[in-house]
C-alpha cells in the first residue's frame, strides 16, 4: 500500500518552478505535463481528421493554400510591426535598420496602433 501511495504522490510532484513576466510562477506537475502532451496529441489527431473530412470540398488546390499563407503572413507581420520589427529585419539580423526602412516601420507601427486603438505602446525601439 505504501508503494502505491509513493507512486501516486510522484505523479503530482512539481517538475520545476518557472518565473513568468509579471511576477507569476509556473510550477507544473508531472500529471499536468502528461495531460498537456495528451491534449496536444488529441489536437493533432482531430486536425488530421478534420482535414481528411473537409478536403473533399472545394478547398483543394494551390489557391486556397496561397491565400491562407498570405493571411497568416499578414497577421504575423502585423504583430511584429507593433513591436517595432518585421520579418525582414529579424531574418537579416538588423539591430538598427537603415533610415528609410526605419521611417516606414515607424509609420506602419503608428498606423497600426491608431487602428487597434492602443493607448500605450511599450515598444522596445522607443
Amino acid at each position: 500500500m505504501e508503494l502505491v501511495q509513493e507512486k501516486f504522490g510522484m505523479i503530482f510532484r512539481v517538475v520545476g518552478n518557472y518565473n513568468l513576466p509579471g511576477g507569476l510562477v509556473f510550477a507544473p506537475s508531472y500529471f499536468q505535463a502528461g495531460l498537456m502532451v495528451l491534449m496536444i496529441f488529441l489536437l493533432i489527431l482531430t486536425m488530421g481528421q478534420l482535414r481528411k473530412r473537409f478536403l473533399g470540398w472545394h478547398i483543394s488546390g494551390i489557391m486556397p493554400g496561397l491565400t491562407f499563407g498570405f493571411v497568416i503572413a499578414l497577421i504575423l507581420e502585423g504583430i511584429l510591426i507593433i513591436g517595432g520589427r518585421t520579418i525582414v529585419t529579424e531574418v537579416l539580423g538588423w539591430k538598427n535598420a537603415p533610415k528609410p526602412i526605419s521611417k516606414v516601420l515607424d509609420a506602419g507601427r503608428a498606423r497600426a496602433v491608431d487602428v487597434l486603438g492602443v493607448t500605450e505602446c511599450s515598444c522596445p525601439s522607443e
